[in-house]
Order: structure tokens, then C-alpha cells, then sequence
């Protein structure tokens, strides 16, 4: 008889990711029990169809759709996202009138949704798949830019209807409390062990599955609080929840502290019209901003020519770096010829600026 449960540390070997003798020092010594996980798959197909949420990227999904989708989704809130993939979709509806337009309109596009890289990855796929074609496998998908093993992973279930897991931080939170698994969830291996685990159990109904996770962990196994486990389809096999230790997991390493970085900001006005700049290097490099300067300390902002109009202090954090800015409005009798001088019609219209200087934007009017 054939095993249905599997150490953790170890994945079955027709996967071909560990070898059969491969273990890693995980906290506790338990083992998977598959068989548990595919009762529990038509649980999740059945909650996902009279539960899921009536999202813009659910309807009329090409392969082009999902992908906006999921780089707009990555590390930004669905309600953030919603309204800007219907504004994006409807400049460019096709990876055809995305891989044609000028990067600066693309980042236009994208203003409000942070982390711009993405943006700019997302004309370069597009630019790809103009030109390759919709790519057909896991690797193909891979090799698009800006998309990496989790995105592959939606994509090709979502899309492509290929077996191929999406583990992020929702399936690693859901499952640990599911197998109340205490291994921590920041070692890339066990992201690869439960990625093993779920390619055994994969439906025919790849796209329902993989976004039924994805629901289970967004407004029933939450990261934040307690999770609602009287709503869980699973709360009658998940381990955690059946000892009452559902918020020990999942178990993460120890956050490293955020950079502090302090700069002194000037919105800048002469007439009708508002200085800006482009961003030449480090973070939102190639981005439209406010002059702006960097000091070691908090200081006082350095002398400009003319008269202040108001100040106030803001700040934004970053992944690994926070910003704590001090703006200062002030009006100008001469333009500096070293900025870009334009109207607040024309900023709304034409530059993305990021929203870590949105405090600052407000002046803009």
C-alpha cells in the first residue's frame, strides 16, 4: 500500500524537486497527510462557487486580463486595485496597445498603485507576448518579465488550466494552520514542499482552486486578527483550528527593521505652473517628483528664493525603507531652468508622480 503521508522536509520523489533523502531542520516533526487535503479539495470548490466576490478580473479573463491582474495584485489591496485595472484595461485593452505606448503613459496609467517596476515589467511583457504570442507552459509564463514563481503559478491555473500551484503568503498561512505546521513559512523550502504538495492534489478545475485559495486567505484564514473560522470550509479537518492554536501560525522569521531616510521637500510655484523632476536613480527611479534633497538627520529645509506658503511633514514606507519628509509650499518669482514647469492640468494629465509625495500633491491645484 502507498503512503499517503509525507514528512515535512521531504517531498514525494516523482516530483523531482527534493531527492528522496533530503530533509531540513523544521521546529517540529509531524507529517502531511494527503489524503485529508483531498477530501478537503471539493470543500473549497463548492465554498468558492456560493462565496467569491464579484471582481472586475473575474469577468471576460484572457491571459492578457490576468496578467494586469496579477502584477496590479501584487503587494496592493484588491480595493486598490479595482477601479484602476478597469481605467487600465480601458486605455490599453489589449497586450497590442500596451506594448505600443510610451513608457511615460504607462506609468501615468499606473499612478496610485506604487511599486512602478511593475508597471514597466508589464509593457515589457506585453511587448512579448505581442510579439511571441501567449506563452503555453509554466516556463514560458516564467520567463515573461516581472513574473515570478508565484505569479507562474496563478497564471497557468487561472489562465492556461495547468496544474501548477500559486503558493503565496495566504496558501502558506492557510496550510500551516491546516497541517498546524510550524515550520517557518520564510524558508524558500517550505514554500517548494507545499508547492510539492498541492501539484498532488490539483483539480481538473485548476483556476476555481487556485483562486479558492486565494479567497480562503483574503476574507476567512486573514493575516491580521482572528481568523473567521465558523465561515472556513475546512474548519472540521484543519488541525489548528480543531486545537484551538489557530494564531500560532504561521511561524515567521524575524523582520528586519525598516531604513529611516529623511528628506526635506519643495513644491515649487511660479505663475500657474509647479516645478517637477525626474528621478534619475534608486527607489521610483525614472518617476516624476517634487524637488526634493536628502539629509542624514531631521533638519530644517535649506533657503529657497521666495515666499513660504505653507508646510507640513508626511511619511511613507516603503518594503524596507521609510520616508519621513518635510514639505514646504513656496512661491517663486523666476522658474529654476533645471526643473519642468507645468500646470496642475497638465501634472494630472501627463506625470505620474508616486503617491509617497501624495501630501504634497494636495498643493497642486
Amino acid at each position: 500500500m502507498v503512503s499517503t503521508r509525507v514528512p515535512i522536509g521531504h517531498a514525494p520523489p516523482q516530483f523531482g524537486i527534493f531527492n528522496s533523502g533530503s530533509s531540513f531542520p523544521y521546529s517540529i516533526v509531524m507529517q502531511y497527510d494527503i489524503q485529508t487535503l483531498q477530501r478537503a479539495v471539493p470543500m473549497l470548490l463548492a465554498w468558492f462557487c456560493e462565496n467569491k466576490r464579484d471582481l472586475p478580473w473575474r469577468k471576460n479573463r484572457t491571459f492578457y486580463t490576468a496578467l494586469v491582474a496579477e502584477l496590479m495584485l501584487q503587494q496592493t489591496r484588491v480595493d486598490a486595485v479595482k477601479e484602476k485595472y478597469v481605467a487600465f484595461l480601458e486605455k490599453f485593452p489589449t497586450e497590442r496597445e500596451l506594448a505600443l505606448a510610451p513608457e511615460d503613459e504607462v506609468l501615468k496609467a499606473w499612478e496610485g498603485l506604487g511599486y512602478y517596476t511593475r508597471a514597466r515589467n508589464l509593457k515589457k511583457a506585453a511587448e512579448t507576448i505581442f510579439r511571441e504570442g501567449t506563452p503555453r507552459t509554466w516556463v514560458g509564463v516564467k520567463s515573461l518579465a516581472g513574473v515570478g514563481d508565484y505569479t507562474a503559478g496563478a497564471l497557468s491555473s487561472i489562465a492556461l488550466g495547468l496544474r501548477e500551484p500559486a503558493v503565496d503568503g495566504n496558501v502558506l498561512r492557510i496550510l500551516t494552520r491546516f497541517f498546524a505546521d510550524a515550520s517557518v513559512v520564510d524558508d524558500p523550502a517550505v514554500r517548494k514542499n507545499f508547492t510539492c504538495l498541492l501539484k498532488q492534489v490539483y483539480p481538473d478545475e485548476t483556476a476555481d482552486f487556485c483562486e479558492g485559495l486565494m479567497e480562503l486567505g483574503a476574507i476567512v484564514c486573514i493575516p491580521n486578527g482572528a481568523p473567521l473560522c465558523e465561515k472556513c470550509p475546512w474548519n472540521g479537518l484543519c488541525l489548528a483550528h480543531l486545537r484551538g492554536e489557530e494564531e500560532r501560525y504561521p511561524v515567521r522569521a524575524e523582520k528586519k527593521k525598516r531604513r529611516v531616510e529623511y528628506l526635506n521637500v519643495y513644491v515649487l510655484k511660479c505663475g500657474g505652473e509647479y516645478a517637477i523632476r525626474k528621478r534619475t536613480e534608486g527607489l521610483l527611479k525614472g518617476l516624476w517628483e517634487f524637488p526634493n534633497e536628502q539629509t542624514s538627520a531631521p533638519v530644517a529645509p535649506s533657503a529657497k528664493v521666495g515666499k513660504l506658503l505653507a508646510e507640513k511633514t508626511a511619511v511613507h514606507i516603503f518594503t524596507h525603507v521609510e520616508w519621513r519628509m518635510r514639505g514646504s509650499y513656496i512661491e517663486t518669482e523666476e522658474k529654476d531652468p533645471a526643473y519642468l514647469w507645468a500646470t496642475a492640468e497638465e501634472i494630472g494629465r501627463s506625470y505620474a508622480i508616486p503617491s509617497a509625495f501624495k501630501a504634497f500633491k494636495a498643493w497642486v491645484i
